[in-house]
């Protein structure tokens, strides 16, 4: 740097945090600072707006390296053996260095894995069963055709933790065959044989802490059954693959997989194990997938796949765009996979020393979400551990609650989903056999599924509204009055409405709230949304409710705004609902369809 540039800087001096504060305070205008700036999320922790020098933070310790072998992997659904390996093939032409094969039924091990050099690609297998003779197989088939038995890279999932927290009941005799599995792949240092799987904690709602929590609970457990297997901690901890889902708190989650590394290290020393090596593998959510504009989905998986690198995880599974309501394509399996490997090798993830290592704001988020769920796992291992708390729904029951929680944001629309409840994509034509209907819910088990389905519940009512009425029901912006305020409140409305599936026709605006009231009314629309400023409403909001039902009762007529004082008046003369910004769009949408259908039935 030249020095007329370091003399330049010589000018301004460090600025302190209290500088900084009182400065926030003065814009604020007496605003309060905590409820304005500090975020407070589900997880129970607050997160500062800013963080400096000044700051102490508690760093973790063991919290991973970034992998520069990162494995991108790839799913693959086995049939047959023929096909699985068809499309293992074809995935390694693409790039893929990872392969995860579901396997259903019994295949043949050679066939199944032949032209695949198990020394470069990592292979793993989710395994439902005949678990154990598979494994035997592999073992004999990897023994032959890798030259060094550390080239061996992957995982064997046989569902103790998943298949039981989704099913409720756990398989006959399981920590028997996983204990004879472990025994099978010693000295295949880089092959893990005991999978926890927690994405059913977070796809059913969880929260970050949660997951992580339960996680280590579910890992406890594994290894007291295992112990009573003859199976010793340190082997378990050396044959430990982990796998989490990606939410889309892009900090928390990093935060999340480094917690989880460092309490993994904890729980560990706690069985006197200190020097092992683990798996942490990550898979990008069903939670936060949508059906509608489900091509927002390939960005959901980019933003999740970027925070769980950046957590120092060790392979990602990104699922495709499309997963949740088709059969993946060529092309959405192809732009899954492209995700990570664009990721790594054009955007440097994976290949550089961690970026956020030393970060003041994911340093302490990290620490907050170890301790937070450090204390939720010490609380369910102090009322019996991981088995009993699921088998008397403790689990199940605090999942709930979070869920609940989560749903009424979206609801409100505090919690943004592109393309669900914010900037939904007007010109879509969507397969309504591909949205959620509604369905029993088991409180014993853990459903994963996606965060948006009440939303989704709502716009097969409107699809089927469309198949009774033989065309979509019209949604008309009508405003008056001030031109900043009507348009504002218009787009508001184009965008809160535009959730219900229905056409809806952009603003049209009037010289008069009379001349309004009479168009809308004597249109071809089913709903009629007000638009214009506090106070033209003031002025002429009732006169425009009493015309328009002087000529129309059927019509469903809102009005883009909150004026209290009026409402009262505007409800007796006729007005359905205000929609703002503090409004529940289910229930507003709800309430839209329930009129439209009884209109439909006259």
């Amino acid at each position: 740097m030249s020095t007329k540039n370091n003399t330049l800087f010589s000018e301004f001096g460090p600025v302190t945090k209290d500088a900084w504060l009182e400065k926030v305070n003065i814009d604020l205008k007496g605003g309060d600072f905590n409820r304005r700036l500090v975020w407070k999320n589900l997880n129970g922790i607050e997160i500062q707006p800013l963080y400096n020098t000044e700051d102490t933070i508690d760093y973790l310790k063991n919290t991973g390296e970034n992998a520069h072998a990162l494995v991108n992997y790839r799913s693959v659904i086995v049939t047959s053996a023929a096909s699985g390996n068809a499309l293992a093939l074809k995935a390694v032409v693409e790039g893929i260095n990872g392969l995860v094969f579901q396997i259903k039924s019994n295949v043949s091990v050679s066939a199944l894995l032949q032209g695949l050099d198990l020394n470069t690609i990592t292979v793993s297998f989710v395994l439902s069963e005949n678990a154990l003779d598979f494994a035997t197989d592999f073992f004999a088939y990897a023994e032959k055709n890798v030259s060094d038995k550390k080239n061996l890279k992957g995982y064997l999932d046989l569902g103790v933790i998943s298949d039981y927290v989704t099913t409720g009941s756990l398989k006959a005799n399981i920590f028997k065959t996983l204990a004879k599995v472990i025994t099978l792949g010693t000295g295949y240092s880089n092959f893990k044989t005991v999978t926890l799987s927690g994405t059913a904690f977070l796809d059913s709602g969880a929260n970050q802490v949660q997951e992580v929590a339960y996680t280590l609970n579910a890992l406890v457990y594994v290894i007291e059954e295992l112990k009573a297997q003859d199976i010793s901690a340190e082997t378990i901890f050396n044959s430990l693959h982990v796998q989490l889902a990606i939410g889309s708190e892009y900090f928390v989650e990093m935060s999340k997989y480094r917690a989880l590394n460092s309490l993994v290290h904890k729980v560990a020393n706690s069985y006197e194990v200190s020097n092992f090596k683990f798996a942490l593998t990550a898979k990008t959510s069903i939670w936060t997938k949508s059906v509608t504009d489900a091509h927002a989905n390939m960005l959901r998986s980019t933003t999740e796949a970027m925070s769980a690198i950046l957590g120092n995880v060790d392979g990602i599974l990104v699922d495709a765009y499309d997963k949740e309501f088709n059969a993946p394509s060529d092309f959405s399996s192809r732009i899954s996979g492209n995700i990570t490997t664009i990721l790594r090798e054009e955007s440097y993830f994976g290949k550089v020393a961690n970026p956020v290592d030393g970060s003041y704001y994911v340093e302490e988020v990290s620490s907050k979400v170890a301790t937070k769920a450090l204390e939720l796992f010490k609380a369910i291992e102090a009322d019996g551990g991981f088995f009993t708390a699921f088998e008397n729904e403790t689990i199940q029951q605090q999942i709930a609650e979070i869920r609940q929680k989560k749903i009424k944001l979206i609801s409100q629309r505090r919690l943004p989903m592109v393309g669900v409840n914010k900037y939904p994509n007007l010109m879509e034509k969507l397969d309504p056999k591909v949205l959620f209907t509604g369905g029993e819910s088991n409180s014993k088990v853990l459903t994963p599924r996606r965060a948006a389905l009440e939303i989704e519940s709502l716009r097969k009512v409107s699809e089927d509204i469309v198949v009774k009425a033989g065309k979509r029901p019209i949604i008309e912006l009508t405003s008056f009055g001030n031109l900043t305020m009507r348009k504002a409140r218009a787009a508001f409305a184009y965008d809160f409405l535009g959730v219900s599936g229905f056409e809806v026709l952009q603003e049209k605006s009037y010289e008069s709230a009379k001349e309004a009231a009479e168009a809308s009314a004597k249109s071809e629309s089913s709903v009629v949304v007000i638009c214009s400023s506090d106070p033209d409403y003031d002025e002429q909001a009732l006169a425009y409710v009493e015309t328009f039902r002087a000529l129309n009762t059927d019509k469903v007529l809102l009005l883009a705004g909150n004026p209290v004082a009026l409402l009262d008046a505007l409800t007796k003369a006729g007005l359905d609902d205000c929609i703002h910004i503090k409004s529940d769009v289910i229930k507003t949408i709800s309430k839209v369809q329930n009129k439209i259908q009884k209109h439909i039935k006259k």
